[in-house]
């Protein structure tokens, strides 16, 4: 997909929306490659960082509500029928990943809606086992938003740290490096932030 290539090549407050909007939706655009780098130019007074974190939010909340309202008026068949289907594959999507986000959903309720958007391969599919549940779309507006909103300010301030210790042409390189670890530790504090719940309500 060369225009978001061109896209990455030209981050913009319109653009990180508008890549975030893709990524939240069945887009395979990482958000890594997105708002660190962003946030990168901003430790060079090209952006405003806090604008970075606000923008992409507002991308992934729009995107994340297209999922939502799709699943909710067209239903699991045809959702689907879409994973399965040619266009499907060539966005990287399959219907075991979206069974593995209904799974995710199930497993942990409407507070899916908000450790979902830090796991990979859960964060842009979220939205639809929200919609299939017809969960609240309010709350599941406000999880989505400050789910999406840690996810970001996190890159973003990989990316501020990054621009002092790392030249441009290296960026994406570490960027991936990086995201591994970052990735690693956001998901044993979901794990043990779901146990904590557990157990509490266990002793209840």
């Amino acid at each position: 997909m060369n225009w978001i290539s061109t896209l990455l090549g030209n981050l913009n407050y319109g653009t990180i929306l508008l890549l975030m909007l893709l990524e939240s939706t069945v887009i395979p655009v990482p958000s890594e490659l997105v708002v660190a780098p962003a946030a990168y130019h901003a430790a060079s007074g090209n952006l405003n960082v806090f604008l970075v974190v606000l923008f992409a939010t507002i991308g992934a909340d729009l995107g994340a509500s297209i999922n939502y309202f799709v699943a909710l008026y067209v239903g699991r068949p045809v959702i689907y029928k879409f994973a399965n289907s040619r266009w499907g594959k060539m966005c990287l999507l399959n219907q075991e990943k979206v069974e593995k986000s209904e799974r995710y959903f199930d497993d942990h309720g409407i507070v899916a809606t908000l450790t979902g958007r830090l796991i990979p391969g859960i964060r842009h599919l979220i939205s639809l086992p929200a919609g299939l549940a017809r969960m609240n779309y309010w709350k599941f507006l406000l999880y989505t938003t400050i789910g999406a909103g840690c996810w970001h300010a996190i890159l973003a301030a990989m990316g501020w740290y990054l621009h002092s210790i790392v030249p441009e042409d290296q960026l994406e390189q570490t960027i991936t490096q990086y995201n591994h670890y970052i990735v690693g530790a956001i998901l044993g504090i979901v794990a043990i932030g779901i146990a904590w719940v557990v157990v509490k309500h266990k002793m209840r």
